[in-house]
């Protein structure tokens, strides 16, 4: 049996993996060696976005095993609500919280977010299996919506807002809720802009620049 060769788009992929084997394992095999023998110890745990623009390990410059990241549509934290579903967002929050006892979770939000779009403008058609509830779970923010805001401001202040709402979410935890008590666990908000490559910080009620 004769096996198709790869599609172009996989050989792109392909080419990127012998690319890091040529340039980057040389240079960072001391540090897989380590990560694989001493198992990981990531400090942070980031909670983005899917969007294919917006990684956190680029964001943040991290090295690998420095952050432990969980994606998802427009970053968003459910709250803590344990059943027989499936909670996958939930689940890498326990894993990384009482198993790996990182002392910071990120929240980390961005412009362009097409999840936040969904939920203002209604999913597309073919995204409402799963995509249209999940950003239900958002729709808190929507009622929170200033008088004449209006067009690309809207989705500006719901994206700001969702990282609150996850934010107050992570609150919803007891573990998180009680390491924050505690002083062993910190929570922050960011929000990344695709076109300028900003990233502000939420201190307070205002999201301002890192400089």
């Amino acid at each position: 049996m004769t096996l198709p060769s790869p599609a172009p788009d996989l050989d792109r992929l392909l080419d990127g993996y012998r690319r890091f084997r040529a340039d980057v394992w040389p240079t960072e095999r001391a540090r897989y060696e380590r990560l694989a023998e001493g198992g990981q110890r990531p400090q942070t745990l980031v909670v983005a976005c899917s969007d294919s623009r917006v990684d956190p390990q680029t964001v943040f410059g991290a090295a690998p095993g420095e952050m432990f990241v969980v994606r998802n549509v427009a970053g968003l934290v459910p709250p803590f609500h344990p059943d027989a579903g499936y909670h996958g967002t939930s689940a890498a929050l326990e894993f990384a919280v009482r198993v790996l006892e990182v002392n910071r979770i990120v929240v980390l939000g961005h412009a362009q977010c097409g999840g936040v779009r969904a939920m203002v403008e209604g999913a597309p058609e073919m995204a409402r299996d799963f995509v249209e509830p999940w950003m239900a779970m958002a729709e808190p923010v929507l009622r929170r919506i200033p008088k004449g805001i209006e067009g690309a401001d809207i989705l500006s202040y719901c994206e700001a807002e969702v990282v609150r709402l996850s934010l107050a979410n992570l609150a919803t935890f007891p573990w998180i809720a009680e390491g924050v008590d505690a002083g062993r666990l910190t929570l922050h908000g960011f929000r990344f802009d695709i076109r300028t490559g900003m990233l502000t910080r939420l201190e307070g009620d205002d999201f301002v620049p890192v400089v």
